[in-house]
């Protein structure tokens, strides 16, 4: 046991994250922290942007901070991170319900296997993707799909998991409308009708589409821009989903590509998710990278 406290740790709880496994593991992965040296302070989100006020208003008095949660509540963490400008190592067990960004950077699904890579693991720098004034870790999307993490009930995805997301895709099939937006991406125009878009760093989104390890590099200093054009009849509709879910990119209606700066505009405002949360509507949005900002613990 270690009773020698050299170093102050700020531990954010999400609640209501996944299962709520946290709440049953929380005195173990306490005791895990305060083993590794760690005095640790510990808060409780109970609404959207606590977590981002939390690290606002206190995380410079920390030397590393941790968030239990899911992706959302990391992002949280993040932001708050970006609007005072700290560098501060960062650690993440997650406790969502898809937890793309964990599985991106194979960290540990298990709380307290988690919570020992967090305490012991160091510092790596990864990519942050900017928005507007907000951010977000690991993808922002637009379209068919992309409103599905935040959609979904709660309770439907503590049961089912992945199959509640493509239930609720299923639901929204039949609703998909063509999207008639103009992109700048790099200086690059690309416009036509679309039915889903996503900027990412990730290799996973919601649980069900992964992207190619070998072309996705999440501390590159670029972001990764996915597009599906609309398809005419079922049998490019076939193309696309075969194309997405073989990781075969050679159809025109799919496109994907490193960028640093995107522009989307759009007719009428534009609906967003962040990292599975909803993002808000805008017909203008800028998109950006922050290269290496996050210093992830594993």
């Amino acid at each position: 046991m270690n009773e020698h406290y050299n170093q102050k740790m700020l531990l954010i709880i999400n609640p209501v994250s996944g299962k709520k496994q946290i709440l049953r593991e929380l005195p173990q992965v306490i005791r895990i922290f305060m083993d590794a040296g760690y005095l640790v302070t510990t808060m409780v989100t109970s609404e959207r942007g606590d977590a981002t006020m939390f690290v606002e208003q206190y995380g410079s008095r920390f030397d590393r901070i941790v968030c239990a949660g899911g992706d959302g509540t990391l992002s949280e963490l993040i932001l708050g991170l970006l609007n005072r400008n700290l560098s501060i190592p960062v650690g993440y067990i997650p406790c969502g319900s898809t937890n793309d960004f964990a599985v991106s950077h194979e960290l540990s699904m298990d709380i307290q296997d988690a919570a020992h890579q967090v305490a012991f693991g160091e510092p790596h720098p990864i990519d942050v993707g900017l928005f507007e004034d907000r951010c977000f870790s690991y993808v922002a999307a637009f379209g068919a799909f992309s409103s599905l993490s935040y959609s979904t009930d709660q309770n439907l995805k503590n049961i089912m998991g992945y199959a509640a997301y493509l239930l609720g895709g299923l639901k929204e099939l039949s609703m998909i409308k063509p999207l008639p937006l103009q992109m700048t991406v790099d200086g690059i125009l690309y416009e036509g009708e679309y039915i889903f878009g996503a900027v990412c760093n990730t290799l996973s989104i919601a649980g069900t589409l992964e992207l190619p390890y070998n072309i996705v590099d999440m501390s590159d200093g670029m972001m990764d821009l996915l597009l599906v054009r609309m398809p005419e009849d079922l049998i490019e509709l076939d193309e696309v989903v075969h194309g997405l879910l073989e990781q075969d990119y050679s159809s025109p209606l799919l496109e994907l590509v490193h960028a640093k700066e995107i522009t989307v505009v759009s007719p009428t405002p534009l609906n967003w998710a962040l990292d599975g949360e909803d993002g808000g509507a805008y017909e203008t949005v800028r998109i950006g990278v922050s290269p290496g900002f996050l210093n992830l613990c594993f």
